[in-house]
């Protein structure tokens, strides 16, 4: 039987020759085989330091180097826990569903801001997630703001739903948070207030440049818009702009890529043009989050 202390060695070394041999992106070979093994264990990681004589049994050793086996391939750490901390929270997630960034927090900062406005004037804002995959913006918000009475949450992809439904019940918001199925905003039943939306954004041209770990285990379809990335984007911009799905005064939220801020900035003002359009930077300086004001009455004005 092999020992905690053992079973952690091994797996530096075999993570670390994945790393080297095959261009893995494991940044911390020693970090993920603790992340795993404390997983395999079902313990803390702290337990791996002060039992490190302690031996797996048999089930345990086998599942062990399932898990190891998989993430010398690349598959992401996220998958293999089959779970994912965002926004203080956690969230089931498999390979139906991006794994959520911690970029993506941003949004919901911004989200919770706009909204808690609307709610100190007296009003109780409707806010929709389009693309919510695992619904961790929808429910990131509907938790940290409990007095929004309900969010949509859309997706075009049933698997991705699926997700999202377990999260909702994970988290117990089945009653506030409304699932849709459909393309962008056709699903909708009713106009909202704050549109949110971290839609596919990267290009198929940048196929060659992505991280194996991404490229050969994320969902295609929720991370590929089109040669450069803004089909969905430009197209949810106009579906907003020329329906009935936004309130008067409604705002949008949308996550984008790093050089994407330019040519959305410009159709969003040829679709909005007296709205209030800015750019917010994410932690690590890059542009992330398009924010749309449309024709705020001055006494809501954020």
């Amino acid at each position: 039987m092999t020992t905690i202390r053992e079973a952690v060695d091994l797996a530096i070394q075999q993570l670390t020759q994945a790393r080297q041999e095959r261009q893995l992106p494991i940044e911390n070979p020693r970090l993920d085989a603790q992340v795993l093994l404390s997983h395999v264990l079902g313990k803390e990681r702290s337990y791996i330091y002060i039992y490190p004589d302690q031996k797996l049994d048999a089930a345990q050793e086998a599942r062990w180097h399932d898990l190891l086996t998989r993430r010398a391939r690349g598959e992401p750490v996220a998958y293999l826990l089959g779970h994912r901390e965002f926004y203080g929270l956690d969230f089931l997630v498999d390979r139906r569903v991006l794994i959520p960034r911690p970029e993506t927090e941003l949004l919901v900062e911004q989200a919770l801001t706009i909204c808690r406005k609307h709610l100190e004037l007296g009003q109780t804002p409707v806010a929709a997630d389009i693309g919510t995959g695992s619904g961790a913006i929808a429910i990131s918000v509907a938790i940290h703001e409990p007095r929004l009475p309900r969010l949509y949450a859309t997706d075009v992809s049933l698997d991705a739903l699926a997700v999202t439904l377990l999260n909702c019940r994970r988290h117990h918001l089945t009653e506030r948070v409304h699932l849709l199925q459909g393309d962008l905003l056709t699903p909708l039943p009713e106009p909202v207030d704050l549109l949110l939306a971290n839609l596919p954004y990267v290009g198929t041209a940048e196929q060659n440049t992505m991280l194996p770990d991404v490229l050969d285990y994320e969902p295609h379809l929720a991370l590929f818009s089109g040669s450069d990335g803004l089909a969905l984007l430009r197209r949810l911009l106009r579906e907003a702009a020329q329906s009935d799905k936004l309130r008067e005064g409604a705002a949008l939220l949308l996550e984008i890529g790093y050089r994407q801020k330019e040519p959305l900035f410009q159709l969003a003002r040829e679709l909005w043009p007296q709205a209030n359009i800015t750019c917010l930077r994410d932690y690590a300086g890059w542009d992330r989050v398009l924010k749309i004001e449309t024709q705020l009455p001055q006494s809501c004005s954020f």
